[in-house]
């Protein structure tokens, strides 16, 4: 059973063995070419506990239109390697998941994965822990990983792989002389070159993204940060516009802005309102003006900046007090990463400091929740929220920003308060930006927010609402299976 409940079935059975093999030979009804989709984990399929948005929604969206293949790991920890795969099929879509040993999920994921790429992706270089040992256990994963899938594969598939977590991957299958087309979105942001040298390993790490077909980024920025190190430290040279050769091989690089299900998340976010937790979420807020921020809990989304800057907004304007509420969500990640334990004492600390300072008998200004909320609820809440707050210190895309635009009433919608280090800050260009650095900044930002006029709020929150619905999640999907499927043609 995985960490959502979700029971993953062996192909056992004779119809689960002929479901299987149908799956993985294209045969289940979907007679053009089979996506494969490869990231860390899989989401649940039917009848599991909603996710709470970000990748896993954004890809369960995706293949759920194209039927295909999702493989990865289960979530699931043992002793002992699994090499034999779980699968589970859920209409055109087939679930393959491993589940990790204690050694590898210490050294890939937790150790290389979360310690090493994870603070260098997001510029923090001071946290960055590398060790030799992490390391290995990353190649090791990624290898098995290639071993299990590759023996699925046929030479029609286009295989799409997910983050940071796999970055070897193509090479590990490129070594088992699997040629179909591979490429690689990074959800992260991708730092600039000279920043990328702080690591080890940088070298084999940038080769090893070179053996994709085609690499896929958020913003022109990331893709500049690749390009330049191409270009300054590997020797490469630039073939035409996005077209790279570098390590002997040729690479094209692109922008693809991860979109939402808009017109989903709209009507999810319709028939929440009147949900029995939307009836208790009003009843406690009374008239009060509610601000939510949904994070998961990690040292890249500012929150303890966010609760500062909350702070300075009751102490400076006055008139905020007792009639605002903020609720940060921030369920628990990675708690075995004594990082991660540290965030989660010092924002507790810093949310009792201002409900002692602030608060009042009938009053509590900042409800700070370590849980997770089903992706209805949450779309219900933004929905509810006059401002949302979405101020990472750096964040590849962030898809908090645009569901909760999305998830807005058309007759009267909230506020986006952004920060200009997401890259959703690059489409959303109407919200409130700020500097998640400027603590005085954000309070302003804040009560600009509360104060705007509703004229206002709706030009600006119907600009978003055409950009959202121009790239949404289905167009960004064909963007990028348009790319991988024309690599290789003309360069």
């Amino acid at each position: 059973m995985t960490e959502s409940g979700f029971v993953l079935a062996r192909p056992t059975e004779h119809a689960d063995k002929t479901r299987f093999a149908d799956a993985l030979t294209g045969r289940g009804g979907h007679p053009n070419r089979r996506l494969v989709v490869v990231s860390n984990r899989v989401t649940p399929t039917a009848g599991a506990r909603p996710d709470s948005g970000g990748l896993a929604v954004a890809l369960r969206a995706a293949l759920q239109q194209s039927g295909g293949v999702w493989f990865g790991w289960s979530g699931e920890v043992r002793e002992t390697v699994q090499m034999e795969p779980s699968t589970v099929a859920d209409g055109g879509l087939t679930f393959v998941t491993l589940d990790l040993s204690r050694k590898d999920f210490d050294e890939y994921y937790n150790g290389y994965a979360n310690r090493v790429l994870w603070p260098l992706l997001h510029f923090r270089s001071s946290l960055i822990q590398f060790s030799r040992q992490a390391l290995s256990g990353y190649l090791r994963v990624n290898r098995t990983f290639a071993q299990v899938l590759a023996p699925m594969l046929l030479p029609q598939d286009l295989i799409w792989v997910h983050d940071y977590h796999l970055i070897p991957l193509a090479a590990e299958l490129r070594k088992l002389d699997r040629t179909e087309p591979i490429g690689f979105f990074l959800h992260t942001p991708f730092p600039a070159a000279e920043l990328l040298r702080v690591l080890p390993n940088h070298q084999h790490l940038i080769r090893s993204m070179c053996a994709y077909d085609l690499v896929g980024f958020q913003t022109q920025s990331d893709l500049d940060g690749f390009r330049d190190y191409l270009l300054r430290w590997a020797g490469g040279e630039e073939l035409e516009d996005g077209v790279l050769r570098a390590f002997g091989r040729i690479v094209r690089a692109q922008v693809f802005p991860i979109g939402i299900d808009v017109a989903a998340i709209s009507a999810q976010a319709e028939a929440a309102d009147g949900s029995r937790h939307m009836r208790r979420l009003r009843q406690s807020l009374g008239d009060r003006a509610l601000m939510i921020g949904v994070d998961r809990l990690d040292y890249s989304k500012g929150l303890d900046a966010r609760f500062q800057a909350y702070s300075h907004l009751l102490e400076t304007y006055s008139e905020t007090r007792g009639r605002t509420v903020l609720i940060q969500i921030a369920p628990p990640s990675r708690s075995e990463v004594p990082e991660y334990q540290e965030i989660r004492r010092n924002l507790a600390a810093i949310a009792g400091h201002i409900n002692s300072r602030y608060g009042e008998f009938d009053w509590t200004p900042l409800r700070y929740i370590n849980k997770s909320f089903s992706h209805q609820i949450l779309t219900g809440f933004f929905r509810a929220s006059r401002i949302g707050l979405v101020t990472p210190l750096r964040d590849g895309m962030n898809l908090v920003a645009k569901e909760y635009v999305a998830s807005q009433p058309a007759e009267d919608p909230g506020v986006l308060v952004l920060s200009c280090f997401a890259g959703a800050a690059r489409e959303l260009g109407e919200a409130v930006i700020v500097n998640p650095f400027d603590i005085e900044g954000m309070a302003e930002a804040i009560l600009q927010g509360l104060d705007m006029p509703l004229g206002e709020r709706k030009e600006r929150w119907t600009a978003m609402m055409k950009i959202l619905e121009r790239n949404d999640i289905t167009a960004w999907r064909e963007r990028f299976v348009r790319a991988l499927s024309a690599t290789g043609r003309g360069w």
